[in-house]
């Protein structure tokens, strides 16, 4: 090249979702080929990936009958939507929407009852498929997971992109489902890239647009922003990511503690946490966001006992148990209070984890304040066969176990909702959360 030539540009390209290639667009072959030019395309290595609808879609793919029809996988006329297929999203219908205000939506709607073992049975499936690609897969929920596809093109013979796209084809042939795809350079901007083109979708989030990207983002659309917060952040005139950064973050701190951080950070597109193939198994928690404050104790303990419950079901699902129990509470105005014990012998069972978060409850609820969300987790986790053995001075725990393990064996008989405590069964006849997670 002589002196003053101009430097030759790097050839643009895209991937291919049909066959899986990432080349020239003018190189592909395929017959109608699904391309997506972008020109990060070929060095991004970390994916979200998200199934479409999981529960409906499985319960759609073994009944084909179902297959034109609005299905609502939920707990009943009392409970909430767990999952809406696309076509009753159509009418409105969304997850953690009360059964009774989907319904009056979608009247026509079938809904299904939960099968949580055949759905978890799908989702390893699944899961291991992706572990075919790389050892770097952090599984977050039963649908969904990360993957850090670093150093693939040497074992692939391809870039991530291709992997991904091949990987998403192959889901759809071999298991009858569809599955999205968030590709970018971190796990906020892969999850926020998933969520762009449900469903079986391919969203790219490259380094050079993220900022300009997110100065028009809604705050919505950012992990952990639910209605009443994109609300309060509105009386800030706080509308998209772009004004979290005017704002600046001195400020958010001051009205929102270190959500107010968080979310001054996500407004920038940064994320440090890495691809964490024992992420999963770190933790077993679960919480509640309230459709109206709450501020009174008693009802509280009713929401801590049901989120208990289920805490206990996922930790028997994963033979898991745990030494650490840690409660969570968030006030109207977003601040979180977190509060944790570490028992002598670690604990799977609802009734053990109820009575230490009660006390931890006492102890952490102002009189003053009302709350919009409570948590409760399990960690420091160890294998269930250590776990609620009690000793000559306990001997109730092994007791409690067998009840439990007992009303577990009925509840994978006949369902979850097969067996309830009073406590439970005051809460069914109570309005419902507004996001249970």
């Amino acid at each position: 090249m002589a002196v003053g030539d101009p430097v030759a540009q790097p050839q643009p390209l895209a991937l291919c979702r049909h066959c899986g290639s990432v080349r020239a667009p003018e190189g592909f072959c395929c017959p109608s080929p699904q391309t997506i030019a972008h020109p990060e395309i070929a060095t991004l290595t970390l994916a979200h990936i998200d199934c479409d609808a999981f529960f409906a879609s499985i319960e759609k793919r073994d009944d084909p009958s179902l297959a034109s029809l609005p299905v609502i996988v939920g707990g009943g006329q009392r409970g909430v939507v767990s999952t809406a297929c696309y076509v009753a999203r159509a009418f409105g219908v969304r997850s953690a929407m009360p059964m009774f205000k989907a319904l009056k939506l979608c009247p026509q709607a079938v809904v299904k009852k939960p099968d949580l073992a055949r759905y978890a049975a799908e989702g390893r499936v699944i899961r291991e498929m992706m572990q075919t690609l790389t050892p770097a897969v952090q599984p977050v929920s039963i649908d969904e997971a990360y993957l850090d596809l670093s150093g693939c093109e040497a074992l692939h013979g391809a870039p991530a992109a291709a992997v991904l796209a091949r990987l998403q084809n192959r889901i759809e042939q071999e298991r009858g489902l569809t599955v999205s795809v968030g590709l970018s350079h971190n796990k906020l901007l892969a999850k926020m890239a998933s969520e762009l083109d449900k469903p079986r979708g391919f969203g790219v989030i490259g380094r050079a647009e993220t900022l300009d990207l997110l100065a028009t983002t809604p705050v919505r659309a950012l992990p952990g922003v639910g209605p009443a917060g994109a609300k309060a952040l509105a009386s800030l005139s706080i509308v998209t990511a772009g004004d979290l950064r005017a704002i600046g973050e001195k400020r958010l701190v001051q009205s929102y503690g270190d959500w107010g951080s968080r979310l001054f950070a996500m407004a920038h597109g940064l994320d440090d946490r890495t691809v964490d193939p024992e992420g999963d198994r770190k933790t077993i928690s679960a919480e509640t966001t309230f459709r109206e404050d709450i501020a009174a104790q008693t009802a509280l303990e009713d929401q801590l006992w049901l989120l208990c419950d289920k805490v206990a079901m996922r930790a028997r699902a994963l033979d898991s148990a745990g030494r650490t129990i840690t409660l969570k509470l968030k006030d109207k105005s977003f601040r979180t209070v977190t509060r944790r014990r570490t028992l002598a012998e670690p604990t799977r069972l609802a009734h053990r984890l109820f009575q230490e978060g009660r006390t931890l409850l006492q102890g952490a609820v102002q009189p003053t304040k009302a709350y919009r969300l409570i948590g409760i987790g399990l960690s420091d986790l160890t294998p269930a066969d250590q776990a609620d053995h009690g000793d000559l001075m306990d001997q109730s725990t092994p007791k409690r176990a067998a009840a439990e393990d007992a009303v577990a064996k009925v509840r994978e008989k006949f369902g979850t909702q097969a067996l309830a405590s009073g406590r439970a069964l005051k809460h069914r006849r109570a309005p419902p959360p507004d996001k249970p997670q």
